[in-house]
């Protein structure tokens, strides 16, 4: 009997799940266990990829890391437990030029960067995705907490259901070419509760697997000394200087230090609470101030990756919240594009701490589409 062509399988294809090849990406947690065991009880064609991105050797004995040698161990457990095919890829030397260098040069340039989103831009939705493709794969799914919807005009990028299990800000340089080939089967949960039910449910060994935790090749979350060992002699000590011009004391380097930070500064005994507002790698500066001098409502983006129905440079304005950091809610803008990849956005209500380095993802203000964004940079 002839499948009817108008309809579509879970994974949105005219064709049975048996028919239908899907290579998952596989950090050996247990949301991507989840996506490969559930799209295999399906009935898919699962193909479990795992990539090993820096040294397993000395990663082992670090908990909360995604993809060193424990994790390739669950990946493969996972695989073998539920009967479909397992692979792992050396990713080392594609990981160390497009992720962690680029980490290390941003510090150094007195920047507060986010290897996540590089992570996901340039090494898993790219190089992974074309192996996938490779492996004839008619899709690739990933076990991100987003939500990938038809619109009008193709598939568009929604926020995931659980606001608190939301990745949309680690996410928003994913390309409309790359995101008609993803798929994201646990952006519609309510809760990582039902995620983690759902592994007990196919009787998982990662079901009670803790969630990875900082940046994965980061122990203990301690950034600074990672840019040390990547670049030795990096950290030069220099002066703290208050914004009026008085020099308050000394520093180990300006690694050790980020936009908006109070404590640890070293220079007690002051009247005011100060914080840092500049970093000033030149001069090897480390520049503080009052907490008002943090607030900003001008913010310069740029390596725009717009996924509006209509093109960037369309309209001179786009009336559309913001996000500057992870941990923070959107907040209502005005974004001015420049190009098609740089733009001028203006807050309605002034935010403290923006640090070039980090991220400005566009949502709308209502509903829980996301529009792209861009990197913060000093703008000069």
């Amino acid at each position: 009997m002839a499948l009817d062509t108008t309809q579509l399988n879970s994974l949105g294809f005219p064709k049975p799940p048996s028919e239908t090849r899907v290579v998952v990406a596989m950090s050996g947690g247990v949301d991507s266990s989840v996506v490969a065991a559930q799209l295999a009880e399906e009935g898919y064609d699962v193909v479990g990829v795992t990539l090993q991105l820096y040294d397993h050797g000395a990663a082992l004995a670090k908990k909360g890391a995604c993809c060193a040698g424990i994790d390739i161990h669950d990946a493969r457990r996972v695989a073998e437990e539920m009967g479909f095919p397992h692979y792992v890829l050396d990713y080392e030397n594609i990981f160390k030029d497009a992720v962690i260098d680029e980490f290390a040069e941003s510090y150094l340039a007195g920047a507060t960067p986010v290897p996540c989103i590089r992570c996901n831009e340039r090494v898993k939705f790219k190089d992974l995705l074309e192996t996938a493709k490779d492996l004839e794969a008619d899709c690739m799914a990933t076990g991100h907490y987003i939500q990938r919807k038809m619109g009008a005009n193709g598939p568009e990028l929604h926020c995931a259901e659980d606001a608190n299990r939301d990745q949309s800000y680690f996410l928003f340089s994913t390309t409309p070419e790359q995101l008609d080939y993803l798929r994201f089967p646990l952006g519609h949960l309510p809760s990582k509760d039902a995620t983690r039910a759902l592994a007990s449910k196919y009787g998982l060994p990662v079901a009670d697997k803790p969630d990875s935790q900082d940046i994965c090749f980061v122990p203990d979350g301690n950034y600074a000394s990672v840019i040390e060992k990547l670049r030795p002699g990096a950290a030069e000590p220099g002066d703290i200087v208050h914004a009026d011009g008085r020099v308050l004391g000394t520093h180990r380097g300006v690694i050790h230090y980020t936009i908006g930070q109070r404590r640890g500064l070293g220079i007690g005994g002051l009247d005011e609470p100060l914080y840092v507002v500049k970093l000033d790698v030149d001069t090897k500066q480390v520049v503080v101030g009052p907490k008002e001098m943090l607030a900003t409502r001008t913010i310069p983006v740029r390596e725009i990756n717009w996924l509006g129905d209509e093109p960037f440079t369309s309209q001179k304005e786009w009336h559309l919240s913001v996000k500057v950091r992870s941990t923070r809610p959107p907040t209502e803008a005005v974004i001015r594009p420049i190009s098609e990849t740089e733009a001028e956005v203006e807050l309605m209500v002034a935010e403290e701490g923006i640090s070039p380095g980090q991220a400005c993802v566009f949502y709308a203000n209502e509903g829980s589409r996301i529009f792209g964004g861009g990197w913060i940079w000093r703008g000069y």
